[in-house]
């Protein structure tokens, strides 16, 4: 008898372990959640540990005002997409800015009180710490990190904690077929530095934004050392943008050409009726992770939407939206995303948010390092 009860007692345990362990774990995120919340509270941020208690104070709000930099051909699926999810939202607006006018329009809305009625605004690289004291103090960081937001904290400044970066862009080297072969395309951006590619063998930007984005892998000493090397080989130098070196290229012009933007490159490459226009990755590759960045502005009058829009931006589906119609240019951290699929496997040179503060430093040092004269004041 005694050994029948031990083993109904031993089964009986057995059977509500899973459900104690469960227990457990549920007290201890909760105590993790709170935890978090408290540190970000002591410091100034709203933290949620719900996200249903988010998406409850959402459906109170029922409309979203943005301001983005991605365009009007992606608003639109982008809108729909998320009204799909949260059809409690019947007003969604979204205006494209666009051009440093405009910025700086929209800035001095912000600091004289005028941006009124905007939920997120798009904040531009250059003038970040500009846009600081205008976006709402949520731990955006915090609450992805913690599971709140389905958000990879990747995409989010860890320091400021309230600003998602959606985009990634990378530079490839593109090539006239015709002129020269995938195989002798350098694989490797020392191979630029061999004999045969001296004198006036391919274009180089005057403003070396894919050189610089080598200092994350390679650091700065090696980079300069490097740049001086590079101009060494007499490039053709450029002025021109992207586009217009993709058409050089394309048009026999010019063989090569290093720094090229992929996303441009393969836009331009199905408009080539010549079919001259190719690419090659060159490896460490170059790659900006921090690219296109959005906050949620301390006016808004829907934070709790508009953190569900952040949420959604950075989710699979609207990534694969971002990269249909803002060509090419979803996040590497989105896996899937065109970024992801063909950088995977490569060894890439990342400006991410450690870099990207100093990535204006590192340009001036490298211009200096091509020897370009320096204007005098």
């Amino acid at each position: 008898m005694r050994s029948t009860f031990l083993n109904k007692v031993v089964a009986l345990l057995v059977l509500l372990l899973p459900f104690t362990l469960k227990i457990i774990h549920s007290d201890a995120a909760s105590s993790s959640l709170l935890s978090a919340q408290k540190e970000a509270e002591s410091k100034g941020r709203t933290f949620f540990t719900s996200h249903d208690d988010i998406v409850s104070k959402a459906r109170k709000e029922g409309k979203l005002w943005v301001s983005s930099r991605l365009g009007t051909s992606v608003s639109e699926p982008l809108i729909n997409g998320f009204k799909q999810k949260y059809p409690f939202i019947t007003e969604i607006r979204v205006q494209e800015i666009a051009g440093t006018a405009a910025f700086e329009r929209f800035q001095l809305e912000l600091q004289s009180g005028q941006a009124k009625g905007w939920d997120i605004t798009h904040v531009p690289i250059d003038s970040i710490s500009s846009y600081v004291p205008y976006l709402k103090k949520y731990d955006i960081f915090g609450m992805a990190k913690s599971g709140v937001l389905k958000i990879d904290p990747r995409m989010i400044h860890p320091g400021e904690r309230n600003i998602l970066s959606l985009t990634t862009g990378f530079r490839v080297a593109a090539y006239n077929r015709n002129l020269i072969t995938e195989d002798k395309v350098p694989a490797k951006w020392e191979d630029f530095l061999k004999p045969e590619f001296k004198g006036k063998k391919f274009l180089l930007d005057i403003r070396p934004l894919g050189v610089a984005s080598l200092v994350p892998d390679w650091g700065l000493e090696k980079t300069l050392a490097f740049a001086r090397r590079l101009a060494a080989q007499q490039p053709v130098w450029s002025n021109m943008g992207g586009d217009g070196r993709n058409t050089l290229i394309a048009n026999g012009e010019f063989a090569l050409d290093p720094e090229a933007n992929y996303h441009s490159v393969k836009r331009n490459m199905s408009k080539d009726r010549t079919g001259n226009l190719n690419f090659k990755i060159v490896e460490p590759v170059p790659t900006r992770v921090v690219d296109h960045l959005d906050g949620i502005l301390a006016t808004a009058t829907s934070p709790n939407t508009a953190l569900l829009w952040i949420e959604f931006l950075s989710s699979s589906e609207a990534q694969q939206i971002i990269d249909k119609y803002f060509p090419l240019r979803a996040s590497l951290y989105s896996s899937g995303s065109a970024a992801e699929q063909e950088l995977r496997g490569k060894e890439l040179s990342v400006v991410d948010w450690n870099h990207f503060n100093k990535f204006e430093e590192y340009v001036t040092k490298i211009i200096e390092a091509y020897g370009f004269p320096r204007a005098e004041k």
